[in-house]
């Protein structure tokens, strides 16, 4: 063999040895795509984690913050779980007060700012509870608290059927049932708003309830469908509540607003009965029944809210049970003096009163169709909580000043 036929061979067979040592495999083409996907799903997880973790890290930085939540007097007792998860809504009261601190509102923010208790000029407070918002609770209360705060606690007799909306003449009973013991009472019914002035009489101290209106129409068309309510309708009232079918009985409240049945229908502007309660602004809108009746109505809401602000003392909801006992002991101290108290000693039996544990819930299909047609209620049921919100951050931020 020659030299060069050697070297050759050598050549040939360092050549094979790197071919071995640096080959490359060849990967099929679907599974060059498979990594690629792979890649792209371990970066969007990596994405959402460390957008979560930041969030988190937001809010740790948020309660590390005393100043804020000293001055608004929070505690877990004060926050659930929705409104955590949703700490910048305007609609809570962490929201409302990130609202008033980057407005400037803050400072101007006293408890005499927002303390209409003191333009009524009769010590007489007046109820005018909206059904299923959980009025008979608040009446219990207030039976409590007459023993302890020395006061009578009133109310109108039952009646087969609601005067909400009053002609002269009633409204003018009515009016004089409630002054007729004069002042240290209360006195409650379910009626709309009525104006005083009218009438040549003194105010005196409104007090309300709300209620989401989605969370209220359901609980009301299973109240009325309750076997214990049906049972004292017809014992208290034999001559004129008609026992109703077991049809409707059994009826369904998604199957009443999916199948379009009369009783859920829900149509703007319409001017429906007050059977059924569906209107809780009317309860603060008034006696005008042209401006006042029509459903969901824009025009209502704008009544509604100027007399909220100018002659209701506090309008609480049991969604925000601390909070509304808390404005209710400061900004009537007179009836609510130790309302907490009272009610957390006897909370057990101040929530038995008329509730339904048997009620259904609602699907979401059919809260997303209430929620588009109660759009001015449901506006008109956060000015409140909101309005609620700053009496209470008003107490807390005067203490902490």
């Amino acid at each position: 063999m020659s030299l060069g036929g050697e070297k050759s061979f050598k050549m040939k067979m360092r050549d094979m040895e790197n071919a071995f040592k640096y080959r490359r495999i060849p990967y099929p083409k679907r599974s060059i795509e498979l990594i690629a996907i792979l890649a792209i799903s371990c970066t969007f997880f990596l994405f959402m984690h460390t957008n979560k973790l930041n969030s988190r890290l937001k809010e740790m930085e948020i309660k590390l913050q005393p100043s804020e939540f000293s001055a608004l007097g929070l505690t877990g007792n004060h926050i659930n779980s929705r409104e955590s998860a949703r700490r910048d809504n305007i609609n809570t009261l962490h929201g409302t007060y990130q609202y008033l601190k980057s407005t400037g509102q803050l400072p101007d923010l006293t408890p005499d700012s927002v303390n209409t208790t003191i333009k009524a000029e009769v010590e007489i407070v007046f109820f005018n509870r909206v059904p299923k918002v959980g009025s008979e609770t608040l009446m219990a209360l207030m039976n409590v608290l007459a023993k302890r705060n020395g006061f009578e606690a009133r109310r109108d007799k039952p009646s087969p059927i609601e005067t909400v909306m009053l002609t002269p003449t009633a409204e003018l009973s009515v009016t004089e049932d409630i002054m007729e013991k004069g002042e240290g009472t209360t006195y409650s019914k379910h009626v709309a708003f009525i104006d005083f002035a009218n009438i040549n009489l003194p105010w005196p101290i409104y007090v309300n309830l709300v209620r989401h209106p989605v969370e209220r129409l359901i609980s009301w068309f299973y109240y009325v469908r309750a076997p214990w309510y049906i049972a004292a309708r017809a014992k208290n009232f034999p001559n004129s509540y008609k026992v109703p079918s077991v049809n409707w009985l059994k009826k369904t409240f998604d199957n009443c607003i999916l199948e379009h049945d009369r009783e859920c229908i829900f149509a703007q502007g319409v001017e429906h009965g007050l059977g059924d309660h569906r209107r809780q602004m009317l309860f603060f809108c008034g006696q005008n029944k042209e401006l006042c009746m029509p459903f969901n109505s824009y025009h209502a809401m704008q009544r509604a809210k100027r007399n909220v602000e100018n002659y209701y003392s506090v309008i609480g909801t049991w969604e925000e049970t601390n909070i509304t006992l808390t404005v209710l002991e400061h900004y009537i101290p007179r009836f609510f003096a130790g309302a907490t108290e009272a009610y957390y000693r006897a909370e057990n039996r101040l929530n038995k009163v008329n509730r339904n544990s048997f009620r259904p819930s609602a699907s979401e299909k059919v809260r997303d169709i209430l929620n588009k047609n109660l759009t001015n209620e449901i506006e008109f049921y956060n000015f409140c909580k909101q309005r609620l919100y700053r009496q209470y951050i008003a107490i807390n931020t005067l203490e902490f000043k």
